[in-house]
């Protein structure tokens, strides 16, 4: 993954967003091991403290559970992951209006937008 940090926010919470979004588009597939704190730590180039502290709020939202003697697993709970993901596009769906209206599109044009961009043959998503 290419881990993608910014000044802006703390980094932590930067973490979880990327974890979490490796979590529920499959990458980390439900039962899996996490890697483990080090590795990640090192392939994002944060402290491994840092690390720690996102994969204690993954804990906390009970998107990974530690297992004693296979250390982070990612949830099997396929309805959480699905609900998770959900928020995760209803946000992206509503950054997008957000940004269209600043742009001065209405929601009708946006719509309008959308249904012209899908109908082009050359889409490659």
């Amino acid at each position: 993954m290419n881990w993608k940090l910014t000044e802006d926010r703390p980094i932590w919470i930067q973490l979880v967003e990327q974890l979490t979004m490796l979590i529920v588009s499959g990458v980390y597939e439900p039962g899996s091991p996490m890697p483990t704190v080090r590795a990640l730590a090192s392939h994002a180039g944060v402290n491994p403290n840092t690390m720690q502290r996102a994969l204690a709020e993954l804990e906390a939202q009970k998107l990974v559970e530690t297992k004693r003697t296979s250390g982070r697993i990612v949830t099997e709970d396929l309805a959480l992951i699905q609900n998770v993901r959900q928020t995760f596009a209803d946000q992206r769906v509503e950054e997008f209006f957000t940004a269209m209206e600043a742009l001065g599109y209405t929601v009708e044009q946006t719509r309008k937008f959308i249904a012209d961009w899908n109908k082009k043959e050359d889409i490659t998503v």
